[in-house]
């Protein structure tokens, strides 16, 4: 691990100023269980290490019936998981929240760091985009909203700017007759890297009949976090019997541009894209209220 600065500021406006001075040399420290891995292997070498977990802003977690949920950046796996509101109305959010890591992993790893490390494996991802989730970045010309999928830009690579934070996970309120889950595949029974992760959300008409609204986000299988649209679209209008969600996995598994490597070949991950889908789509449907 090569030498570094720490600061440890008390307000956003002040942790924006030190990453803007840093010149593109610092990052942001909410739980570090990734960066500080990264930077004793030398894969990040940050000049400056601002940590960000005392940031008032950062560490929201609330709800309420117009609003829905706000997650701040720094708030833990473990606090997510464990709060009521998400157990009860983002289920999916929660199974992810308690699957990264160990426990001792799950208390300090923040939601916003699985997001700013932009692993293509997250696990915290694909359900906040199922859930059509948005982000709050904060930074040295104000802040901007935008959906969450369009953080992502490719491995390790978001669209944060030159001194910009990512402040808060915004989830909408989810609508009537709807359902959420998300499973991942990996070797071992837990504390593994996903070698496929599929999150899928449905929203059925009035009389339960039809699939009025999907969104399928793959995980692991592409060079960031991936809709799979043609799927989604192909839901729409359908009930969703066995058939029908046979035929989805097959359309999601299309939206997969996976790589082979230890823990996986490409065509190995494209079978369990079609599995993964199905399943969670019939989960989606167990938990529509």
């Amino acid at each position: 691990m090569r030498e570094f600065a720490y600061a440890d500021p008390k307000s956003l406006p002040e942790a924006i100023d030190l990453l803007s001075r840093a010149d593109g040399e610092g990052r942001p420290l909410a739980g570090g269980t990734d960066l500080i891995a990264q930077m004793k292997e030398n894969r990040r070498s940050p000049k400056l290490v601002v940590d960000v977990k005392r940031i008032p802003e950062l560490n929201v977690l609330s709800w309420d019936e117009q609003q829905g949920l706000r997650v701040g950046a720094a708030v833990s796996c473990t606090r997510i998981a464990t709060f009521a509101p998400v157990r009860e109305h983002y289920p999916a959010l929660a199974e992810a929240c308690a699957l990264i890591g160990s426990v001792q992993i799950q208390n300090r790893a923040a939601l916003g760091g699985n997001f700013c490390n932009a692993a293509p494996s997250a696990d915290a991802v694909p359900p906040v985009l199922s859930y059509g989730g948005k982000v709050i970045v904060a930074g040295p010309t104000g802040r901007r909203e935008l959906p969450a999928e369009g953080f992502f830009v490719g491995p390790g690579q978001t669209v944060l700017g030159k001194g910009e934070i990512l402040v808060e996970i915004t989830i909408p309120i989810p609508p009537p007759h709807s359902g959420a889950a998300y499973l991942r595949f990996i070797p071992r029974e837990e504390m593994d890297i996903a070698v496929a992760g599929v999150g899928s959300f449905v929203r059925l008409s009035a009389d339960r009949q039809r699939c009025e609204q999907a969104r399928i986000t793959l995980a692991a299988v592409a060079p960031t976090p991936v809709r799979a649209r043609e799927a989604e679209e192909f839901l729409a209008g359908k009930t969703l019997d066995q058939a029908t969600l046979t035929q989805a996995g097959e359309l999601a598994a299309k939206a997969a541009k996976p790589i082979s490597d230890v823990r996986g070949s490409a065509a190995y991950r494209i079978e369990l894209v079609k599995v993964l889908t199905r399943r969670t789509l019939q989960k989606a449907l167990e938990r529509v209220s």
